[in-house]
């Protein structure tokens, strides 16, 4: 209870903050990467002093700016950010083309007040890292940041994590790794099954890789396992464009959220790296031909993605033909609008192994008749726990339907066989399923509905007629 306390106080100073320097016009993306910057040097600090040494070099340290005011310590934070920016390791990589975006000295002075108020090394590596997260959900939540494109709900997380079951001597990778939300929760999941001394330092040092294109997210992601004590010697995030690489390294496990939409202005163009694959502009399916690509036989997936990918012709229905073939796509949730910062958007998480082609295609349709807001309803955990339950992780050969033709045509887990879809990419391989019909059919007539309408007239002008009674001669 103390830690929750505690949590709760920490995630309000670090906000109350945060909402000062966004009426000085500081963003809050701008605000959680200074913060992460002032953090690690924070941390660096309390760790040497517990005689754990210190990667950073001398004169660019915590304590260079301590004491610091005014011009003198913007220049000293942009000295040390310009340094650390070019080091080697996990220096690197979080200051990952870093620069000063509080140039003003009051405001930046109040950041690191706060953050030398309070000792943060030796906390706890799940409390640091719910704080931590606290945060950048609420920087999620800021449309004009754009940080919703890489923010995943840890409760899809979790229950993605959960039915997909890495184990704690797999490697794990997500190539679109955003903040690192999935890499977080597979540690999770994974730590607590061996006390293996060779096997945890496997799994802290070698078992999980991400990528990400964005120098920020770079950034949060490696700042997010840091404060876990994952790759405390090297970044397991990579600053890098997973579309175009063209490594041979291969993953037992990929669990992912590609961005949504258009890939970014001046990108390289896929098809020039990658000529086997089918040449396509969208580019949730060159992640799941990249995808496809890394993960080893044998090895299994939890990707998110549109219906599009499920439903388009042409160089989409061939991608899908080539997954059916040589993947078991043995089940598909399908989610609702209004869980992910990018309003609107219909998408599945696709789970499927490599080496075996697909037979049967189980369905969660967790969409119909479904509602959630980010706001006033949003998604949690118990909410997906009956697809969980379903999915039977483990033995899923003795799964069992909820649907019924005759006895529950409403089912949400049904499961579609062979014969049901197409494989063939020139025929309609759609992957559409639906069933579920939730709507209340009005069966009256034309004139039972007519009178209904005159009767709730007549209630209402009942009531309208009792009203004024009561109110008598009363000024309103």
């Amino acid at each position: 209870m103390a830690n929750q306390k505690s949590e709760a106080a920490l995630l309000k100073k670090v906000w109350d903050i945060a909402n000062v320097l966004a009426a000085a016009g500081v963003g809050f993306t701008d605000y959680i990467t200074q913060l992460t910057y002032i953090l690690f040097l924070k941390m660096d600090s309390e760790k040497e002093e517990l005689g754990l040494g210190s990667s950073i070099p001398e004169g660019y340290k915590w304590e260079d700016l301590e004491g610091l005011s005014g011009t003198d310590l913007v220049e000293k934070y942009e000295e040390i950010l310009k340094e650390l920016s070019e080091s080697e390791g996990i220096i690197g990589t979080i200051f990952t083309r870093a620069s000063n975006k509080i140039d003003k000295p009051v405001m930046l002075a109040k950041v690191i007040e706060m953050v030398s108020s309070e000792q943060w090394y030796m906390m706890e590596g799940d409390f640091k890292g719910a704080i931590y997260e606290g945060i950048l959900e609420k920087n999620g939540q800021d449309k004009k940041s754009g940080a919703g494109q890489y923010f995943t709900p840890r409760a899809l997380i979790q229950a993605i994590v959960e039915v997909v079951d890495p184990k704690i001597d797999e490697t794990v990778a997500d190539p679109a790794c955003g903040t690192g939300g999935f890499l977080l929760a597979a540690y999770d999941h994974m730590k607590g099954q061996s006390k293996d001394i060779e096997k945890q330092k496997f799994l802290k040092n070698h078992a999980l890789f991400g990528a990400d294109n964005t120098a920020l997210v770079v950034t949060l992601a490696s700042m997010n396992l840091y404060l876990h004590d994952i790759g405390v010697n090297k970044s397991p995030i990579a600053y890098q464009d997973s579309l175009i690489d063209t490594s041979d390294k291969m993953y037992q496990v990929i669990l992912a959220n590609p961005p949504f939409g258009t890939r970014p202005q001046g990108s390289v163009e896929v098809a020039a790296n990658r000529p086997e694959f089918v040449k396509t502009s969208d580019n949730q399916v060159n992640f799941l031909q990249h995808i496809m690509s890394i993960v080893k036989t044998g090895g299994r997936v939890g990707v998110v993605l549109p219906d599009s990918v499920l439903t388009d012709t042409g160089a989409t229905a061939q991608v899908r033909e080539k997954l059916l073939k040589d993947f078991n796509l043995h089940t598909i949730l399908r989610l609702p609008t209004g869980i992910f910062y990018a309003n609107g958007v219909k998408t599945n998480v696709l789970f499927f192994e490599k080496g075996e082609p697909t037979k049967d295609i189980w369905v969660y349709d967790y969409r119909t008749g479904i509602k959630h807001t980010m706001a006033t309803k949003p998604m949690t955990r118990a909410h997906l726990q009956d697809f969980v339950d379903c999915y039977n992780t483990g033995v899923i050969q003795e799964r069992k339907a909820t649907y019924d033709k005759d006895n529950n045509p409403n089912g949400r887990w049904r499961c579609f066989k062979k014969e049901e879809f197409n494989v063939e990419a020139e025929k309609d391989n759609s992957l559409d399923f639906k069933w579920l019909d939730l709507e209340k059919k009005d069966e009256r007539t034309i004139a039972e509905i007519l009178d209904d309408m005159q009767a709730e007239s007549d209630g209402i002008a009942e009531a309208v007629s009792m009203l004024k009674n009561l109110l008598g001669g009363i000024e309103i």
